[in-house]
């Protein structure tokens, strides 16, 4: 058990490979059984995939949960190599890639569609990983771009939850329900409150479980209201059905896509990875906080190691299984659970490692458990419908605030509409065309018409740091005010000191006076 012999500030153990660091359960890390069983139950999110690939590609349950599964197991390979997330879907891109693979009619064209774009993906961000250059590609697009496909893929969420052939029409009472429950739970500011004000063990678990509790709600309203069965829960193992998988939707049974394929996915690939780059740069905040409360473990993430593991995990799912989903570098909610509960202290959680790791070894066990997917099966569409909603409000939000002045929100509006409605090609092409006609020669740089109040702090901010004469001026400024305060204090207690004494005066003239 090495990880008993880590030093204070010291990383975890791990054997050096390259750029890897492989880290090993029970000898690298400690096994925290808390985090493990959270993954036992949160796999029910993961099952949340079957419905999309059984809506859009045709897979029958037991094909779609191999395909959940062989996902699961690459999930592990992330804290096995040495990077420190939980790892999970492109939630973001979901919509978007819905809308690309539906472009085609469903059958052997849509199948190669999703290899091709799932391909494309991993090798682009391997691509990337090796030689650096994933911050520079993102720089190059436009603000105003950048804005409208997030905008888009948060509006492409709520349309296909409430669209013609959404969940809305199947589960209608339930989604209402659980979906203002999921919402209370995880933005509003009553529950924000309650959970600063009790820090008992009931609302502390709401507030870090996501939203399993909404998922598990619906597990009973759904029948209540009619929209599902009661569940029919089997013992044993789960038997998804991997010679269906690998025979009838993979390169094995069909081939190698058309390169007319490759081409037609590239537009909506660059799209997808405007979005997973931003989770990796989530993932660095996350983790530098995590870095203040706990200096007595060094954390240490690399960039490029994760585009390489997601890059390489859906270059190896497009081969074995595509997925609807994508490999993502984050499961951004998760992460910031397991993290808060590695910032209670060494006791608590002896490594990050080990807490991320027993928390996909959980999921993956989950997955494999029958009365748990027994139990979710009937409500799985609830579930992903629950689960694009609360990335559509997400997305919006942060789309809005990537804008950096009102033309870059008209362009953003303008790319977002085209993105769900003609696709990731019409959407790029249109936004550059008007990047263009707007802003010249600034095409890249856009404009900053401080708008939003962040914008005015980061104008304040580099304008210090260009100038440090403004600094030094604003500090002789503020020193000459407070010189000037003092005086005058001074002064005023003078006055009042001067007052007292004439007071004084004035009554012992009186009393002679009298005598």
């Amino acid at each position: 058990m090495l990880w008993k012999n880590r030093q204070y500030g010291e990383e975890a153990p791990y054997i050096p490979a390259g750029t890897f660091k492989i880290r090993l359960p029970f000898v690298h890390y400690r096994f925290e059984w808390p985090d493990y069983v959270q993954g036992l139950l949160m796999c029910a999110v993961d099952l949340g995939a079957i419905t999309l690939l059984g809506q859009h590609l045709g897979m029958p349950f037991e094909v779609a949960l191999a395909v959940v599964v062989i996902n699961g197991l690459f999930y592990l390979i992330h804290h096995l190599l040495g990077d420190p997330v939980i790892p999970g879907w492109i939630t973001p891109a979901i919509p978007l890639i819905v809308l690309f693979v539906t472009q085609f009619d469903e059958g052997p064209d849509r199948i190669y569609a999703l290899i091709a774009f799932q391909l494309t993906l991993g090798i682009l961000s391997i691509i990337l990983g090796v030689t650096g250059l994933a911050s520079k590609v993102v720089h190059m697009v436009p603000n105003a771009i950048k804005a409208g496909i997030i905008l888009g893929a948060g509006i492409g969420a709520v349309v296909s939850v409430f669209g013609e052939t959404g969940q809305f029409n199947t589960f209608p009472f339930t989604i209402t329900i659980c979906i203002g429950f999921a919402f209370y739970l995880t933005f509003s500011k009553s529950f924000e409150k309650i959970r600063k004000n009790n820090k008992g063990f009931l609302f502390t678990l709401l507030g870090n479980l996501g939203i399993l509790p909404a998922i598990f709600l619906a597990v009973i309203v759904a029948p209540l209201f009619g929209e599902a069965k009661w569940p029919d829960i089997q013992w044993g193992f789960s038997k998804p059905d991997f010679a269906t998988l690998w025979s009838d939707y993979t390169v094995f049974g069909l081939g190698i896509p058309d390169i007319s394929f490759f081409v037609q996915a590239f537009p909506a690939v660059l799209a997808t990875y405007l979005v997973v780059f931003g989770d990796v740069l989530k993932t660095k905040a996350l983790l530098s906080e995590s870095d203040v409360a706990r200096i007595d473990e060094k954390v240490d993430y690399n960039p490029n190691r994760a585009h390489l593991i997601f890059g390489g995990r859906n270059a190896v799912m497009s081969i074995l299984g595509p997925d609807i989903t994508m490999c993502g570098p984050m499961w951004a909610a998760m992460q910031v659970v397991v993290i808060e509960r590695f910032k209670e202290g060494k006791k608590a959680m002896n490594s990050l490692f080990g807490g991320i790791g027993s928390f996909r070894w959980g999921t993956n066990t989950g997955l494999l458990l029958l009365p748990i997917v027994s139990l979710v099966q009937p409500i799985l569409g609830v579930a992903l419908a629950l689960t694009l909603l609360v990335q559509g409000y997400v997305s919006v939000r942060i789309g809005v605030m990537q804008a950096r002045s009102q033309r870059d929100l008209g362009i953003a509006g303008i790319v977002a509409a085209l993105l769900v409605i003609k696709g990731a090609s019409w959407a790029f092409a249109v936004g550059i065309v008007l990047c263009v006609l707007l802003y010249g020669k600034d095409f890249f740089k856009g404009e900053v018409d401080s708008t939003f109040m962040k914008d005015l702090q980061d104008q304040e901010n580099q304008k210090n740091q260009k100038n440090p004469k403004n600094q030094q001026d604003q500090q002789d400024q503020q020193d000459q005010q407070d010189k000037q305060d003092k005086q005058d204090k001074q002064e005023d207690q003078e006055n009042e000191k001067g007052d007292l004494s004439e007071d004084a005066k004035n009554k012992s003239e009186q009393e002679l006076v009298e005598v």
